[in-house]
């Protein structure tokens, strides 16, 4: 059974307060970078730390990116239709999981949860939005800014991505071909728009708009 605790409805920054509230002295279960994250019909995840991907599978054996889960967001098969359905940890992460059944008990809970699957609602318009448009290169600007956003970490030189996408993955999230993405973050380069740290991550300078 939950316990009941007097606080205000959660904000966007302070659900993982809040289930630490709630669920004092349970375990985060971690998962290092590329491992899979198993998923049941009746479980979500909150991120504690880290960065999730989510994805599915096309027919042809072709993965196609539906977002990203970054700190506090929810995610699991309870919250979506679609099947085939797989998370893969993009960095190390930390994630608490949670039976459905407790957040529909918790009504503060459900709340925090519905302020986040919001967020996740707004970044599934702005990848819905990045595939509309007919040139490659237009895709891969905004998918490249969806992801400043969404987790972005400011650097004196820029905003670096704090998870480091391989152009595969790039591809695959904006329909295209590895080889065509690595030639256009070629050209993102020559152009000034972005550069690659010596760690492999992207940092898109301060003018990279679209």
């Amino acid at each position: 059974m939950l316990q009941s605790f007097a606080l205000e409805v959660p904000s966007q920054s302070d659900l993982r307060l809040l289930l630490e509230k709630l669920y004092q002295g349970r375990s985060l279960q971690s998962f290092r970078a590329g491992q899979d994250i198993p998923l049941t019909p009746h479980e979500v995840w909150v991120v504690c730390r880290g960065v999730v991907q989510l994805g599915t599978f096309y027919d042809t054996g072709d993965e196609a990116l539906l977002g990203l889960a970054s700190a506090s967001m929810p995610f699991g098969l309870p919250l979506t239709l679609i099947r085939p359905y797989h998370a893969t940890a993009l960095s190390d992460v930390d994630l608490m999981r949670l039976t459905w059944s407790e957040v529909e008990q918790s009504p503060m809970l459900a709340q925090g949860i519905f302020q986040h699957m919001a967020r996740r609602l707004r970044q599934t318009e702005a990848v819905l939005a990045m595939v509309g448009y007919r040139r490659v290169e237009d895709r891969l600007r905004h998918l490249l800014v969806l992801l400043k956003r969404e987790v972005g970490q400011p650097t004196p030189e820029g905003t670096r991505l704090s998870v480091r996408l391989t152009h595969q993955q790039l591809a695959n999230a904006i329909g295209t071909t590895r080889v065509t993405v690595t030639r256009l973050i070629s050209q993102l380069r020559e152009e000034g728009w972005l550069l690659i740290d010596r760690d492999r991550h992207i940092v898109l300078l301060p003018y990279a708009n679209v």
